[in-house]
């Protein structure tokens, strides 16, 4: 496939403190990719260093094949969406829409199709003469999207999109802007710290920790085979074991089960399981979540789905799969 955005060794220093360190990724053209991560993981520097918001302290940035690490963010074909929207209080919606083609001399007629057209792709056109403020969030959030790709920019940059929305329209509005990307096939960097949002619209996923890569994958990757503690954690949940806890071996071996793996039974199901005690529960809907502690290996979590779950301080026995069992290749 071919390489849309090539990030090489990118550093982004203030004063002696990396923000970024060493930040490498290629990105496919038409490739949905999100930068997951904690607050002050450097996800939004790198996203700021792509936009030409913010030039890097080393490395190299290429879009196309073409060196941009120097050039200013006017001069890159790059739509940018905040988590504000930034969209013009006083402008119509579809004025909001039209700037970018105003400000490339576009032709009046050219504009005005565009925007139509823009405006179409995200279920605004009856909307095309409010203001922002009489728009509601999502509907905001729709307009700033329209505004971003009217002029069909090589990147599409977004930057915690829908973290201003509540939960049930960021659920909405996630699926429309997926399935506006691929109408589209704009290639698209996305900016989050929702581990649900990144994994159930990304192709690829670069979990960030500290300012650096932690993992580069595909969702079900990162999920099933996280490389690092750190990942295991952050994406979803895990209990991270270590080795010799289950058989003698090296002491520095480490394996996370995710807890839906986790089973705990009132009589032994399996050669090798492991007695536990139910110290809490918790009701989440679909399953329960026990806090047990295991024989060997301390504090684990598992989801069952079941019609009541036991009381407290029972006792009985846990078990999971050895295929269910990621070892994790560095501990951080």
């Amino acid at each position: 496939m071919t390489t849309k955005l090539l990030i090489d060794s990118v550093s982004k220093l203030y004063g002696a403190q990396y923000a970024v360190r060493d930040f490498s990724l290629s990105v496919a053209e038409g490739e949905f990719v999100s930068l997951l991560g904690p607050s002050g993981s450097g996800k939004s520097t790198v996203l700021s260093m792509i936009a030409g918001l913010n030039r890097p302290s080393a490395g190299r940035i290429l879009i196309d094949g073409t060196d941009v690490t120097n050039l200013p963010a006017n001069r890159r074909n790059i739509g940018l969406v905040f988590q504000n929207y930034a969209l013009f209080p006083h402008q119509t919606v579809a004025r909001n829409v039209a700037f970018p083609l105003k400000v490339r001399s576009l032709p009046e007629v050219e504009i005005a199709e565009r925007v139509a057209e823009a405006l179409r792709k995200v279920r605004l056109e009856p909307f095309a003469e409010r203001y922002p403020d009489e728009l509601s969030g999502g509907q905001q959030q729709r307009a700033a999207l329209a505004r971003a790709i009217v002029f069909e920019p090589d990147l599409l940059l977004l930057d915690e999109p829908l973290g201003a929305l509540d939960r049930r329209l960021r659920e909405s509005l996630r699926h429309e802007l997926r399935s506006l990307q691929r109408q589209t096939g704009i290639t698209t960097i996305m900016v989050t710290h929702d581990q649900e949002e990144a994994l159930s619209m990304s192709d690829t996923i670069v979990v960030m920790s500290g300012g650096r890569a932690e993992q580069c994958a595909a969702p079900e990757e990162l999920y099933m085979r996280p490389q690092s503690r750190f990942v295991a954690e952050f994406i979803g949940s895990a209990n991270v074991v270590p080795g010799d806890a289950l058989a003698p071996g090296d002491p520095a071996a480490l394996f996370a089960i995710r807890p839906e793996a986790v089973r705990f039974h009132s009589a032994p199901a399996s050669e090798g399981a492991l007695t536990g005690t139910v110290n809490a529960t918790e009701y989440c809907g679909n399953y329960y979540r026990l806090y047990l502690s295991v024989d060997k290996v301390g504090e684990m979590t598992s989801h069952l789905q079941l019609a009541h779950p036991p009381s407290l301080g029972s006792q009985g026995y846990v078990s999971w799969s050895q295929a269910d069992m990621h070892p994790l290749r560095h501990p951080a």
